[in-house]
């Protein structure tokens, strides 16, 4: 069957800043230089995520259906959903159902499975992997007639605009472009580029696939046992940042996600761990909520010189560890075997595949 398999990513230090919100409220226009290097400094203040695409994620395979339906189902929540095309109500069950409307599909199921069993609700931008895939997935049965950007844009703006998540274009970025990429947000497009009108990003790959290697080993996800809707946590967020203290606090998030890239990208693992440890404070400081259920696991890890960075908004779900130094890492590994459960991954260079579908 024509399918997409539309991987999940790790966030760290810039999380957030991709909501619509943090976009338009720090951007402002910046001065490119002519003769630019790899360290971007041009960048610091300007709204950044760095996303690192995993081996976990969805496939989503087209069947045929009912010739009059179209129908979504998921294997993973034991759900699906069914409509006439052009009676799709616009409420939470139907957002992937949307879609295939919006393509003018007909005659066609989406069936949704999980690559790895129960990890729902783990911070790895599930919900947004499902809508960017559903979208690619159409967009090719439709005959391509949507470009990249305007279907991030779409899958975005219907898990916003639909009530499944508070979300911004970083997850549905890395399930397009992939790789370890650092995103640097222009709301409004590129100033002086053509644009679709649907916002872009500047995308830099910080370590080639071949080195892939030396960060994997200082990196580990560990699941606190409590999944919990995202969304009060980012609401928190976005309140925040309409107040004299929480504008200040979220007004440093912009220069510590430039040390997380520039972490990676020189590959100084001293530098990585304070950018994490910098902005996990700020996180819990805005929103203490942020760290529920990932205490103790924090310090368990600060016991072995490592750190622990709640993936998404936090509270529960996936938990990123992190150690400059990799034999500490194995040590805290031991530690927590049999307490929580490890989610094992690889880093990929491409955030999705195609298959089954004439090019």
């Amino acid at each position: 069957m024509p399918n997409v398999i539309a991987y999940n990513r790790i966030d760290g230090p810039g999380s957030s800043l991709d909501l619509s919100e943090f976009q338009q409220t720090f951007w402002k226009l910046p001065k490119i230089p002519k003769n630019d290097d790899p360290a971007r400094k041009w960048t610091t203040n300007l709204p950044r995520t760095v996303g690192i695409t995993i081996d976990t994620g969805t496939k989503i395979e087209a069947h045929p259906f009912d010739p009059e339906l179209i129908c979504v189902k998921s294997v993973e929540y034991k759900t699906e959903v069914t409509a006439i095309p052009g009676e799709v109500t616009p409420v939470k069950e139907n957002w992937l159902l949307k879609i295939l409307e919006i393509f003018d599909l007909s005659g066609v199921m989406f069936v949704l499975e999980n690559l790895r069993e129960g990890i729902q609700s783990s911070g790895l931008g599930g919900s947004s992997t499902a809508a960017i895939g559903v979208c690619i997935l159409a967009n090719e049965l439709a005959g391509r007639p949507f470009n990249n950007i305007q279907l991030i844009s779409l899958a975005s703006r219907i898990e916003q605009g639909f009530g499944v998540s508070i979300t911004g274009t970083q997850e549905q970025s890395n399930v397009m472009f992939g790789g370890v990429t650092d995103y640097v947000w222009f709301p409004w497009g590129i100033p002086g580029r053509p644009s679709s009108g649907y916002g872009e990003s500047l995308r830099f790959g910080l370590i080639k696939p071949e080195d892939y290697v030396f960060l994997e080993g200082r990196m580990a996800i560990f699941h606190s046992g409590h999944p919990r809707d995202s969304s009060n946590v980012n609401l928190a967020w976005e309140k925040a940042l309409l107040t004299p203290e929480g504008y200040k606090f979220h007004s440093m998030k912009m220069k510590v996600a430039y040390e997380f890239r520039e972490g990676l990208r020189l590959k100084k693992w001293g530098h990585v761990i304070q950018s994490i440890d910098k902005y996990r404070e700020i996180r819990t400081k805005l929103c203490e909520e942020y760290m529920e259920n990932s205490w103790d696991l924090l310090e368990r890890a600060k016991s072995y010189g490592c750190t622990a960075f709640p993936l998404g908004a936090g509270g529960g779900g996936g938990v990123f560890l992190f150690s400059p130094d990799q034999e500490s890492l194995e040590k805290l590994r031991l530690d927590l075997h049999g307490i929580y459960r490890e989610i094992p991954f690889k880093i990929r260079s491409r955030g999705h595949e195609i298959n089954n579908v004439e090019k």
